[in-house]
Order: structure tokens, then sequence, then C-alpha cells
């Protein structure tokens, strides 16, 4: 495979990002370089899953410093499906934004501040660096405070010190724990720690993995660090936190499910009963707490709490059909998430509010939309044959196979209660009558109507087709789960052929300048 393919994923966002920014006081020429970034990213995204599918895992070193001395970008199937489907989500993101946000001061730097948001994501995806992604952490963490205060008024600016001090927690353990890896093992290369790791002492294993665990917790807004997430999100243009939504969360899961089987074992780190309980509580309090939302917007961020607690359940089982379950449930999540954020965007847009008090009759002045609502909604919900349900499904299953019926009969719960919340937004939005005290429905032109519904189609579209067509994507999931629980393939593939000859001498510094065994 030619090096260029695996590196373009998170080159092209960063090329894009800079000519917007140059051109940011012409507005169709920003428009122009970023719907051409995000289509060309698309391209490329297609062509590297392709390549995977055909050739196997793909890696390239840097400088031609070989790995575990080198960076590395791999691309496996989880990695290289992570990156279409982000790609996916960019191209939905800058036409919906090309009439969303065309009218706002800010819109040329913020396709600027996107791009270089998608690049921090492709960059966690494809990195096989620890520190690389901490990099890439760093990236999205500091673009996406930037799309957060462009414009803002008081209350953007209040919602993003919330989001930022518990995220720039997150990044400070998330940092000493690559501290003490790298001290413990002499090394930050996910295959060479595959190794290296196994030889520490228990106890320096449990508190560097508890350390890993806390911090992308956070970064996942898993149960009790997801605070930040609800105070920051219903503030946000639609745009951006349907963005948001669809990625950087699942970020933070991409990178617990990496490490936890790659790097560390989750079952002898001994944080599996915890990242258990850990897993019921998140779906329990994000799907309470959206219970007793009335705003669109906060209705949705909680939710996002509460599907996170699915992903984080099929890796606290941690079976091949539990991850299976988990990778299949991010993939379908990406892209629900985002598209029911850009439909409660296109109410606000035109009813100029998404407080559900304030809204009504959406049904029969716009029954199109109301069909492209229950396609996600009832997908996140669950119900069959949508991609929700084999999601949950998966993971339910999994949970009763290995006889954790509590956990199992929260998420039964918790998807009820999710229904509750999809029929509550369409009642109060869609089927009432619109209130006498409600502003008049703002009237929009065919081309603006044409670039809000597209990109919801597009997605909601693409949700049927994996409920229908499921057995390419539960294989694609499936066989992920099985190379992160059988990862020799991908050890062979960095360190080389002979990684398990090289792995039979390893040696780990010792206390007193030596080596352990």
């Amino acid at each position: 495979m030619t090096h260029w393919l695996l590196v373009m994923p998170a080159f092209i966002p960063l090329l894009t990002a800079t000519a917007c920014a140059f051109s940011f006081r012409a507005r169709t020429l920003s428009s122009v370089i970023s719907w051409s970034g995000a289509l060309a990213n698309l391209c490329i995204a297609l062509l590297l899953v392709q390549q995977v599918i055909s050739q196997g895992l793909q890696v390239t070193a840097f400088g031609d410093w070989q790995a575990p001395f080198g960076i590395v970008f791999v691309a496996d199937l989880l990695s290289a499906s992570m990156v279409l489907i982000t790609a996916i989500i960019g191209v939905a993101i800058v036409l919906y934004s090309t009439t969303d946000l065309r009218s706002k001061p800010f819109y040329g730097i913020y396709h600027s501040l996107i791009h270089a948001l998608l690049a921090g994501v492709m960059g966690s995806f494809l990195t096989g660096d620890i520190f690389n992604l901490y990099v890439f952490f760093e990236v999205m963490l500091i673009t996406s405070f930037g799309l957060m205060v462009l414009n803002a008024n008081k209350q953007q600016v209040d919602a993003a010190v919330k989001y930022v001090v518990l995220n720039l927690i997150s990044t400070m353990v998330f940092l000493l724990a690559i501290g003490l890896l790298y001290g413990a093992t002499g090394t930050l290369n996910m295959a060479d720690l595959h190794a290296k790791v196994p030889l520490l002492p228990n106890t320096t294993m449990m508190l560097i993995s508890g350390l890993f665990l806390f911090g992308f917790a956070i970064k996942a807004s898993a149960f009790p660090v997801f605070s930040w997430l609800p105070a920051s999100y219903h503030h946000l243009p639609s745009a951006i936190v349907a963005l948001y939504a669809a990625l950087l969360t699942k970020v933070g899961v991409y990178a617990l499910i990496r490490v936890f089987t790659i790097v560390f074992d989750l079952v002898d780190s001994g944080y599996q009963p915890l990242l258990m309980v850990i897993a019921g509580l998140t779906m329990l309090t994000g799907v309470l707490g959206a219970a007793s939302q009335f705003h669109i917007k906060r209705i949705l961020s909680f939710h996002i709490i509460s599907q996170i607690g699915y992903m984080l359940m099929g890796l606290a089982i941690y079976t091949p059909l539990a991850i299976t379950g988990a990778i299949f449930y991010i993939i379908h999540h990406i892209i629900v998430k985002a598209n029911l954020f850009l439909i409660g965007g296109f109410l606000q847009r035109r009813q100029g509010s998404d407080n559900l008090r304030e809204l009504g009759g959406a049904y029969r002045s716009m029954p199109w939309l109301a069909l492209l609502f229950l396609i996600p909604a009832f997908s996140l919900a669950g119900f069959p044959p949508l991609s929700g349900f084999w999601g949950k499904f998966l993971v339910i299953k999994a949970s009763l196979q290995t006889d954790a019926y509590l956990l199992a009969a929260t998420a039964l719960f918790v998807g009820l209660m999710t229904i509750y919340s999809m029929t509550k937004i369409w009642a109060e939005a869609f089927w009432k009558p619109l209130p006498d005290n409600a502003a008049a429905p703002i009237p929009l032109t065919r081309r603006e109507n044409c670039l809000y519904i597209v990109p919801i189609a597009a997605l909601a579209v693409l949700t049927i087709l994996i409920g229908l067509l499921v057995e390419p994507i539960y294989q694609l999931a499936e066989a992920s789960a099985t190379n992160l629980l059988n990862p020799q393939p991908y050890i062979d593939a960095v360190l080389g052929s002979d990684s398990t000859a090289y792995s039979a001498h390893l040696s780990i510094p010792g206390p007193a300048g030596g080596t352990q065994p």
C-alpha cells in the first residue's frame, strides 16, 4: 500500500482548514474549499476501507523509523470504518452549515475549525502510538473550544468554560498516565506495549490503567464525569452540536476499546466489574436526565450519555459478541445522533425555539420532516429493523450469555425510557397544534430547505440501509472485535513478522536501573 493513502484522512482536513483560514472573508470561496475538502476526504476514506478489506491491516511509519521507535499510523477494520463514518458526517455537516450558519460573521473561520477538528478525530482513529493519541486529543480540544466561543454570548462562554475545565482534567490525567507508562515500559507504541505491559507488577498496571480509564471516561462522558456535556452542548449552534454529538464522545469510547484490548487486558487490569457498574449508571443517569427535559437539544444531549452506556456495556462484558455489539452501536449512533440534532436544529430555525412548549404543528406543515424524524428516533429507541435494534440486541444478548442479568435489565429499561423521550418530542413538536402564543414559522427559500433536508435525508437513508443490510456491518464489527481480542496480526503488522521473537527477549526498566524479567 502507498503511504499517502493512510496519511491523507488527517492531512486533507488540515490542508482544508488552512485554506479556509486564508479565505475566511470570502464566504462563497470558504464554502467551496470546505465542500471540496470534505468530499475529497470521503473518497480517500472509501479507498482506505477498500484497501483494508482487500489487503488486510495497513501500516505506515513516518520518516522510515520503524516501530516501536518511530511514529506509525495503523489502519485495521475498526479504524478504517471509523474514518469512513467520520468522513460521511463531515460531508453532512458542511452541507447543513452552508445554509444554517452562512449569515454568521464567523462563517469562514467556522469551516477552518471544523476541518481541524476532523483532522484530530481522524488522527485519533489512525495513530498506533499513545502519545500521538494525546496530541490528536489536544487538537480536538483546542478546535472544539474555538468553535464554542465563535461569536459567543454569555451563556456560550459559560458553557465553554465548563467544557474546557473538565476536559483539561482529562488531559492532565491522560498525560500523567502516559508518563508513568513510558517510565515503566520504555515505549508508547501500542503494539509494543501489548507485550511489555503484562510484565509490569500488578499494582503498577492497575494504577496506570486506572488513570487511562478515568481520563477516557471523561472524554466519553461516562458516569460520574459527564456533567460537562449537558452543561455545554445545548447552547451551541445546531451544526456544531451535531458534529460534537456524533464524534467527540465516540473518540473517547474508541480509545477505551483500543487501549483496554491491545495495551491492557480489561480482565487482568481488575477494572471489569467497575466498568460494568459505570456502564449501567451511565445508561440510567443519561436517560433519566433526558426524561426530565423539555428542550430538544437538552433531551438529545442527555441521550448521548445514556447511549454511551451501551457502548461501555459491550466493552465491560468483554466477549467477542459484546465488543461486536459495541462497535456496531458506535457506527449506528454516530449517524443517528448527528441526524437528530440536525432535525432539531431545523425545527429551531423554522419556529425560532427548541422548547417543546413553544413548538407544535410540524406534522401538518412539514410531514416529510416528521417522517425523517421518526427514522432516527425509532432507531435510537431500538425498533427493528433499524440500526439501533441490532446494536442493542447484540450487547443485551452478550450480557445474558455471561449472566449479567442486571445489566441486561438496565439496558431494556433504558430502551423503554428512550421511547418515552422520543415520543415526547413527537407529541409536542410534531403532533399537537402550534400554541396560540408561539411565533409564526420563519419562511425559508426552496434552496435553504433543500440544503437542510438533503443531509438529514441522506443520514436517514443510511440508518435504514444499516438496519436492512445488517450482515456486512455485523461481519465488519465481528472481525474488528476478533482482531482486538486476538491482536497478534496487529502486532506482527506493526512490529514486523518477527514480533514473537522480539517479545521473547523483552525487558523493562527495574527500580534500581536494572531490568525485570
